[in-house]
This record gives structure tokens, C-alpha cells and sequence, in this order.
């Protein structure tokens, strides 16, 4: 008699790989509100020190500063490759996708919010610490929309190349815009409260706006500017690699004033397929 044969529980082999990335993007978004804290750490203390010691002193605040930034970015680009490869190994799995919308709603939402509240919103307590939680709780709405809407069949948006809403990394990018333009302009201005405080929040609502964004996995480049295309993406890792704040700018203000063209997109896309849904007005059949 042979034995029944027990159902395999657990995450597969090949799974594992995948979510080691997801994990690992959780772990950096994680620690750039580390190095966020000891960067205010110092600043409290930077009257202490004088002459030399004074600069030496700002220099360290600075990168600290920047690695917190910096460790945010390598999340997002981490977030990028595990699903990649996930489909490429075959590794999709429930546990993977759960851990996917935990790791993001940390590391584009949580780690910003603190990250911006403890360079210039602290100094704004109320509302400072209002625009923090909307960037972290409009981050993990937008994800849980975005769950509750996979196994749904009824998306316009998406059906069409398009996105509901600015996506969770490069919301934390146009989040964190002031700080990419500070570290290079050194512009006091832009850690103004004032100004950060309705950024991080016009930010936050576009994540959970209904407003309809390019994807970019549904691009697709014509044949003959691929070469082109090609030229353009070895031009900006260059320029990411010599002046990384300089690029992450200019990539987030481009993106900032692409969204007006993807809604115009979708709306062309929408009225198209209203037009072809619509059967064609004719004469009545004459009657007997």
C-alpha cells in the first residue's frame, strides 16, 4: 500500500535568490535612516568643534547625508532586479510578492519620511511631522491598492501601459528632490521646512492619486532607435557614476514633468477605446 503523498510546503529553491534581493533592498532602505541619524547627531554637536575641526566636522555631516540618500537609491534599484529576476528563475511566489510590498513601503516610505524629517522637517514640529506621515502612509496605501488590484480584471490603466499613480520608488525620489539639488547647490532655501514640508506632501498624494503614469516594462522602442536608446542609457550611467546628484536631479525633475504627457496619453488611449467601443450611429431600417 503505498503511502499518500504530502503536499510540499515552504518557499522553493529557486524563490530564495529573489527574495534574498527583496530583503537586502529592506536592509539598505534601512540604513540610510542610520547614517540620517548620526548625520543630526553631528550637527548637534558641530558647535563644539572649531578651525579645522569645524570643517572636518561639516565634511563627515555631508557624506553622512549623502550615504543616507544614497542607501535609499540602491533600494530602488534593488526593488527593480528582484522581480526581474523572480520571472526569470520562475521563483514567483505569494511569500515573495508579500515580502515585495513590506520591503517597499520601508524603504519609499518609512526611511524617507525620516530621512527628510530629520534634515529640515523637525524644524517645522506639527506640520513637519504631518508631511512625514503622509509619505509614509500614503507609500503603504498606494501599495495596498496596488495588492488588492492584481487579481482584479477590471484595470484600465494597466491594461493600457499605464500605471495608477506615481509607483513607490519614484515617488521617494521626488520626495527626496530637495536633498538631491542641496548636496550639489549647497542652496539654503531648499532645507527650508518650509518648502520641504508641502514637497514631501505633493509627493505623497501623487503616490495615491488615480492619475495614470508611464510603466516602464510596457515601453516599447522602435527598431530603428534602439541604437540611439542604447547611446542615451550609456550617457546617463556615466553621468550617474561623475556626478550622481547632478543625474538623480535632472531624473527627477524629468519624470516630475512627464506625468502631464502620460495622462494625455492615457487619454488619448481612453478616448480611443470609447470611440471603438461605441457602434457606429446609422439610419434606421426601413419599416414595412
Amino acid at each position: 500500500m503505498r503511502r499518500p503523498v504530502r503536499a510540499r510546503r515552504g518557499i522553493p529553491l529557486r524563490a530564495v535568490a529573489p527574495n534574498a534581493i527583496t530583503a537586502l533592498a529592506l536592509c539598505s532602505g534601512l540604513s540610510g535612516v542610520q547614517f540620517a541619524i548620526k548625520a543630526r547627531m553631528m550637527e548637534n554637536d558641530l558647535l563644539l568643534h572649531q578651525g579645522a575641526a569645524f570643517a572636518a566636522m561639516q565634511d563627515r555631516i555631508g557624506t553622512h547625508w549623502q550615504l543616507a540618500v544614497m542607501f535609499v537609491l540602491v533600494a530602488g534599484i534593488l526593488d527593480g532586479i528582484d522581480g526581474r529576476i523572480a520571472r526569470l528563475l520562475h521563483g514567483e511566489s505569494r511569500f515573495g510578492a508579500e515580502l515585495d510590498s513590506l520591503a517597499d513601503a520601508i524603504s519609499f516610505g518609512v526611511s524617507p519620511a525620516l530621512i527628510l524629517y530629520l534634515w529640515s522637517l523637525s524644524s517645522l514640529p506639527r506640520f513637519g511631522w504631518i508631511a512625514a506621515l503622509m509619505l509614509a502612509v500614503f507609500a503603504a496605501l498606494r501599495l495596498a491598492r496596488f495588492n488588492a488590484a492584481i487579481d482584479s480584471g477590471d484595470q484600465p490603466h494597466k491594461s493600457a501601459g499605464f500605471l495608477t499613480g506615481v509607483p513607490a520608488p519614484a515617488g521617494a525620489g521626488l520626495a527626496l528632490l530637495p536633498m538631491f539639488l542641496w548636496f550639489w547647490t549647497d542652496e539654503p532655501v531648499l532645507r527650508s521646512s518650509y518648502v520641504v514640508a508641502p514637497w514631501t506632501a505633493l509627493a505623497a498624494i501623487l503616490m495615491v492619486s488615480s492619475i495614470a503614469t508611464w510603466s516602464w516594462t510596457s515601453l516599447r522602442l522602435r527598431r530603428n532607435i534602439r541604437f540611439e536608446a542604447l547611446a542615451v542609457v550609456v550617457i546617463v550611467a556615466a553621468a550617474a557614476v561623475t556626478a550622481p546628484w547632478h543625474t538623480t536631479s535632472a531624473l527627477s525633475i524629468a519624470y516630475l514633468l512627464a506625468i502631464p504627457f502620460s495622462m494625455a496619453a492615457y487619454g488619448k488611449v481612453k478616448r480611443l477605446r470609447a470611440k471603438s467601443m461605441t457602434p457606429s450611429v446609422r439610419g434606421s431600417p426601413p419599416t414595412a
